[in-house]
């Protein structure tokens, strides 16, 4: 899967929302990500985020709703999207909103 990049840390997430209809074709990334995002280890880098699912029934666009600490979101329509594309994106918000992050890539 698209974790051979790196660790996931959530230190600089408060929630994140995903949401989407497991009977649609176009739904694979969303739930890989979801897989990675909710893994115990990712979990354990910020005890208070919040991951929550939504599953729909509705035919609806799979989408992720990331709420970080200082107020800014970032959402991912899953649709078009891959699970690595996906990672990286949500990875360099997270680097760039935590600067110890910065310092331990660096290493």
């Amino acid at each position: 899967m698209a974790a051979s990049r790196g660790a996931i840390v959530l230190k600089a997430v408060k929630k994140i929302a995903v949401q989407f209809c497991p009977f649609e074709s176009n739904v694979r990334s969303t739930r890989e990500f979801l897989v990675l995002v909710g893994s115990e280890k990712a979990r354990s880098t910020n005890l208070n985020c919040e991951v929550t699912t939504d599953v729909k029934h509705d035919a609806s666009e799979p989408m992720v709703d990331v709420l970080f600490m200082d107020g800014d979101r970032l959402v991912m329509k899953g649709a078009k999207l891959t699970s690595r594309e996906m990672l990286t994106a949500f990875q360099s918000r997270c680097m760039a909103k935590d600067p110890q992050a910065k310092l331990g890539a660096k290493k």
